[in-house]
């Protein structure tokens, strides 16, 4: 009876699993599809009349509320001048994710490790465009200010613990759990001032894969 009632439960979640793929389909080939058509400047109806579809299926089609045939498929890529399958593409894409607990993240030695900056790592994406860098950076009483720093990019910070004065391209700002920087790295910029340690703040650093 037990092994009856967990074959269930398996056939139930299988099930549930096919349901949520299936949508998540449907929601691919919708966004593709809007992506595509605003691309073109085409108008619902008008993508539709080039399609053979009527306005209120392609806006089902759109926002992901049904099941296009593949006759359907084929005559959207025609009428948008792509293949079957790119209409899919944002379904096989690979989408990356990085999970770090709580206290962990790979220490790394990084230009203001020697004053006593601790770098923790809690990511890393490397895009055809951009890169973006996640830190957890550790700072205590033993550590020196060096508010020189200049790199490419745009940073943010957000504070967790501690109090210090932060500087960047002239001002200083006091800071505080809770509070938050976004600048623009070129300028001159780092903390000045240690007030209340250990301090602990998130850096995220984006810059140009052209400009690492």
């Amino acid at each position: 009876m037990f092994e009856e009632q967990g074959n269930k439960i398996a056939e139930f979640e299988s099930v549930a699993e096919r349901s949520k793929r299936v949508n998540r389909l449907e929601m691919c080939i919708g966004r593709e599809v809007r992506q595509l058509r605003q691309k073109h400047n085409m108008t619902v109806t008008e993508l539709a009349d080039l399609a053979s579809l009527s306005s209120g299926m392609l806006s089902k089609i759109e926002n992901g509320l049904t099941s296009p045939s593949l006759a359907t498929l084929q005559s959207l890529a025609s009428a948008l001048n792509v293949s079957v399958t790119a209409l899919m593409r944002r379904f096989e894409e690979r989408r990356d994710a990085t999970f770090v607990a709580a206290g962990g993240g790979l220490k790394i030695q990084r230009r203001g490790t020697r004053a006593g900056h601790e770098y923790r790592v809690l990511g890393h994406s490397l895009g055809d465009e951009i890169t973006m860098e996640p830190f957890v950076i550790t700072l205590t009483d033993k550590s020196e200010v060096f508010p020189a720093f200049e790199h490419a990019g745009t940073e943010f910070l957000y504070m967790l613990e501690g109090r210090m004065d932060y500087h960047h391209g002239g001002a200083t700002y006091a800071m505080g759990p809770g509070d938050s920087l976004f600048f623009d790295a070129e300028a001159a910029h780092g903390p000045e001032n240690l007030i209340e340690t250990p301090i602990r703040f998130v850096c995220v650093i984006v810059y140009s894969a052209e400009r690492k």
